[in-house]
This record gives structure tokens, sequence and C-alpha cells, in this order.
């Protein structure tokens, strides 16, 4: 069984509606619990910055910082594994623009690189509510949940999207002013292919290593087995043919297309193009033709073969953030979740404003109440 790193401590200072707030957590299931617009899904977002990027809500990180504060925060976490104890603060001051996208990260006392650095010591994944509408939504939050699923096992991923994303902004901005200086274009899709390539590629193998993992699940689980895909060119490509033929390839059709892509003024073809693909398996129906129940109950088996995947490939499991879990499933899917999560064992953070709905994990997991601006154990849930 993968070893469990747990957040034994977390400290918030001038984050979201907390001005000051420490408290001890344990291994396992944590339970908060409390009113609409509590702070529940605000420690969730804390710890979701534990990791690379702007944390589950993808707020700008100014405006995560206390309203009456200094305009930056600081998050604080002590980590418990089987390696021993790991310290992990990351946040702002007030004004700064240093480090990534304002944001500093220490491990142990000692600056990091990047917060690619936090990968080592866990992997955070999470659903949230509006995660609900990930099948009929755009394609761009099924690549924002792919990546994601990506960047938990391959920490590198994270950097290829920013270099690409830097790369093509410039392509862009090149369309934009009207450029023709050959030399300009040439050597940021020669990028653009390199880097494309890869995310293509690193998408490519998650959807392979998840759709077996996938397969692994009974028929008749809770929670019902997708099939999974990709839609675009380049994933399509890199399945039928060698990284640097696809890389020449693509960089072929970016110069071809310039006279298009200065038409529409932006980049028409590459991995940002792409779409996540999901099935309803037992019902051989599109997962965003489903009813509201069944997408949630796909989107949760997807994310615990995930979490699965990732105790297996990095040989710790990820911490789960489970947003206002139990509101859409019902008693016999909560509680093959609660054993699921034994199961895999993990840590796992679950809101709700009932704590009834979680009653089943009594003796099992640590509940907390939260009432904005404090958190303390829960009585009699």
């Amino acid at each position: 069984m993968p070893a469990q790193n747990h957040i034994s401590k977390l400290t918030l200072t001038n984050f979201r509606n907390y001005a000051a707030l420490t408290i001890d957590l344990a291994p396992g299931a944590v339970v908060f619990s409390g009113d609409n617009g509590a702070g529940k899904t605000n420690l969730l977002e804390a710890i979701s910055l534990l990791t690379p990027g702007r944390g589950l809500r993808r707020a700008p990180y100014v405006d995560v910082a206390r309203d009456g504060g200094d305009g930056g925060f600081a998050l604080h976490a002590r980590l418990d594994g089987p390696d021993g104890q790991v310290e992990i603060g990351t946040g702002i001051s007030g004004g700064d623009t240093a480090g990534e996208g304002g944001r500093r990260v220490r491990i142990n006392g000692a600056s990091a690189r990047s917060a690619e650095d936090m990968l080592e010591w866990l992997r955070v994944v999470w659903l949230t509510p509006a995660m609900d509408a990930l099948f009929t939504g755009p394609a761009a939050d099924r690549r924002r949940f792919l990546d994601r699923l990506v960047l938990a096992i391959d920490p590198g991923h994270g950097q290829r999207a920013i270099d690409y994303e830097k790369a093509m902004r410039g392509r862009n901005r090149l369309l934009t002013e009207n450029s023709r200086d050959d030399r300009w274009f040439d050597a940021i899709e020669t990028q653009m292919a390199e880097t494309g390539v890869a995310i293509a590629a690193a998408r490519a193998e998650m959807v392979r290593l998840l759709a077996t993992m996938i397969d692994r699940l009974p028929d008749t689980g809770p929670f019902p087995r997708a099939d999974i895909g990709l839609s675009g060119d380049l994933e399509a490509e890199i399945a039928a043919a060698p990284a640097v033929d696809v890389e020449e390839r693509f960089r072929r059709t970016l110069a071809g297309g310039r006279e298009r892509d200065r038409a529409a003024g932006r980049t028409l073809d590459g991995p940002h193009r792409s779409d996540l693909v999901v099935r309803h398996r037992p019902k051989a129906m599109p997962a965003e033709l489903c009813s509201t129940g069944e997408q949630k109950a796909l989107l949760v088996g997807i994310v615990l073969s995930h979490a699965r995947l990732t105790g297996e490939m990095s040989g710790m499991t990820p911490i789960l953030l489970l947003d206002e879990i139990a509101a859409h499933l019902d008693s016999r899917r909560r509680a093959a979740l609660f054993s699921i999560l034994e199961e895999l064992n993990c840590q796992a953070f679950m809101t709700g404003t009932d704590a009834a709905l979680f009653s089943s994990l009594q003796g099992r997991a640590q509940f907390l109440t939260v009432d904005h601006g404090t958190v303390g154990p829960t009585e009699g849930p």
C-alpha cells in the first residue's frame, strides 16, 4: 500500500476570512461542517495552494488575501509521512510580485526554486461543486481538469504548460501586430512544437494509464466505469508516429497557418484546442447526456481511480479535497465513497453543511465545525 503523507498542522494568516488560525489535523478522513459562507471551502482552497497553481478556485493571489489585512497572506503546513516531518510555507507579501505570480514557497525553512518543489512531498487533487458541470461546460475546463491529473503524476507537466502558453502568447502578439518577421515566428513555433507535443504526449499517457485503472473497477460498483479519450490532432498523431515527426508536422502546420491565424487574431492549432471525451460505459452514453447524478458518479469514479494511480506511480497517495461531496450522492454511494477512501489510505478533506451526512464515519474521521473564522471539534455528528 502506498505511504500516506498527511497534513498534521495547518496555519493560516490573513487568508480569506481567517485572520489567524492554527488547527491540528488527523490522518485519514477530516470533515468540515458549518453554514454556507462559514469558510469551509476557504480551508480546502488553502490546502490546494500546497501544490503549483492558483488553487481550486483559480483566484488571483491578491484576491485570496483577507480584506482588511496588509494585502498578503501566509499558509504553513506540517506534513507527517514515512520520511518524517516536512514544513511547507507559501504566501505573498503585500505588493509583492516575486516568484510564481507573486507567491513564494519555503520548504523546511529554505526558499524553493519553484512551486513545483512541493510535489516532491505531496500531491493534491480536488472535486468542487463548480466541477459538476465539467462534462457539459467548455472544453477548457476539461483540459484544466486533465492537466491537474497529469501534474499529480508528472511534476514537469506544469512547467511545460507554462512554457507553451508563454510561447503562444508571443505568437499571438506577433499576429495581432501584423508582424512579418519570419525569424521570430520560426523560433516561437519551434518552441511551441516541442512543448505542445510534450503536453499532448503526457495527456495521452495519462488517459492510457487512467483507462487501465478504471478497467479494474468492478462491473457493478457504485461509481460506473467511464470510457475516456482525447480529441485533438496532436493526440491522434502521437499514437501513430514518433514524437520528433509529430513535432515537425506541428511546426509546419503553425508556419502554414500564419495568415489564417492572423485573420482570426489567435493560434487555432495546438494542444490548447484539445478535449477530454468521457462516456458512461454501462449506458454507452456520452457523459454530457447523462443525468446530473450520473455525471457526479462518473466524476467521482474518475478521481478515485486517479488517486489509486497516483499512489501506484508516485508511491504516495494524494490528499483529496472533496467540497460538498455528499450533496449529490445517495446513502449507498456515500458509504461506498467512505470505504474507498479508507482503502486508498489517503487523507481526505470533506465539507458539508450537515455533519449528519457523514455520521457513518463516526469514530473513523475527525469532525470539525467551521464558524466564520473559527474551527473547533464537532459535537455529536
